[in-house]
């Protein structure tokens, strides 16, 4: 039975991607598991299963259960000491779900993915090809950043992203991020009595971009701006994210239920596997900001043409992902370069048919083809 207050993207979507953060799965303080609050997800899974959705789990809290079990000093860790919790704590948070699950009779599957299964496209394949047929087989595939062979350079970083790209290569239809807030408001709600919540987004703004604060504030960091960040990637991905507060037992029957929550709402347009690869890179290695003339034709369906480009910014190769700004730095999409930096510096404004006299040779006339654009219909 649907409830009164149920959100018809939570109602309609088949596969479910729930993310699940270390606060929300540990004890302050104590290194140790909340198993009481972990079962109750665990039986709302069941019961989502039971209504014939699908449901992946991505969760954290490796860590933090390792280096209680291997009593290592409070504040931040060292990157060997952060792979040794890792370790030591993964195969105490697989073991708990995989306890916790079999109450509700959920076949638990590990799954540890690392940067270059979502950068490359064949390891991308790989590790869809995988959940997807984990999902066929009725499993629950509950997957984390692989923190032991995780550097400083490659890494995720935080598994609010991580579950972006998740829901982006399993094709989901809804994206949870379990939070310590209720959503997203206008300011942070803990330091200003007038923060009003914000129940639905359906376009990321610049303003909304800058309610989640810069990702170099103590603020900021695992918090809001993280999920912004993922709801950029969902959006584009053509999946629904919703933002709601992990702090009660069964959370998500209580999105069943019609709790307060902000969800992100996506295009209605369909996306293809490549666009949703191309929505979920992780790392642009640039960006080009286009005039508005641009906007409209990538909107239409278009290439992005030397024409429409005003600035490009960062160090990328022909064939690396970039993201697309607008003029006032909103970010409208990604795409994959057809020209690297160097080259598409000098083919700013100019003309499609001028390429190959500007530069003496052309790859084509874009320099996004729009089968490797992935763009956010706005609206």
């Amino acid at each position: 039975m649907t409830a009164p207050n149920q959100r018809p993207e939570w109602h309609d979507a088949k596969r479910i991607v729930v993310k699940i953060g270390s606060a929300l799965l540990n004890e302050p303080g104590t290194g140790t598991l909340k198993e009481a609050w972990l079962a109750s997800i665990l039986a709302d899974v069941a019961e989502l299963r039971e209504a014939g959705k699908e449901v992946v789990l991505v969760s954290s809290g490796a860590v933090a259960l390792g280096r209680g079990k291997l009593d290592l000093p409070s504040g931040p860790l060292k990157l060997k000491q952060s792979q040794a919790a890792a370790a030591v704590g993964q195969i105490t948070l697989a073991h708990a779900y995989q306890k916790l699950g079999a109450i509700y009779g959920l076949q638990i599957a590990q799954v540890l993915l690392t940067l270059g299964d979502t950068e490359e496209r064949r390891r991308y394949l790989n590790a869809r090809h995988t959940l997807q047929e984990l999902l066929l087989l009725g499993a629950l595939p509950v997957i984390n950043e692989n923190d032991t062979v995780a550097s400083a350079e490659i890494r995720y970083g935080d598994n609010d992203r991580l579950s972006a790209r998740v829901a982006a290569m399993v094709s989901a239809d809804c994206l949870v991020l379990l939070s310590d807030v209720d959503g997203l408001y206008t300011a942070p709600p803990d330091q200003n009595p007038d923060a009003k919540h914000i129940p639905v987004v359906k376009e990321i703004t610049p303003e909304i971009d800058d309610m989640a604060g810069d990702a170099g504030t103590e603020l900021s960091k695992g918090g809001m701006k993280t999920k912004i960040d993922a709801a950029h990637v969902a959006r584009i991905a053509g999946i629904h994210m919703v933002i709601s507060s992990g702090h009660c037992s069964h959370p998500l029957k209580a999105i069943s239920d019609g709790a307060k929550c902000t969800w992100f709402l996506a295009s209605s347009d369909p996306v293809t596997a490549k666009k949703k690869w191309i929505a979920s890179q992780l790392e642009p290695q640039g960006s080009v900001t286009v005039d508005n003339g641009a906007v409209k034709a990538l909107a239409n369906g278009s290439s992005l043409l030397p024409a429409g480009m005003t600035d490009v910014d960062g160090d990328f190769d022909r064939g690396d992902a970039v993201i697309i700004r607008a003029q006032d730095g909103h970010e409208l999409g990604r795409g994959l370069a057809g020209y690297n930096y160097a080259d598409a510096k000098r083919l700013i404004g100019r003309q499609s048919d001028e390429i190959e006299e500007i530069l003496g040779y052309r790859f084509g006339d874009a320099f996004i083809h729009n089968s490797d654009l992935a763009f956010e219909k706005l609206g």
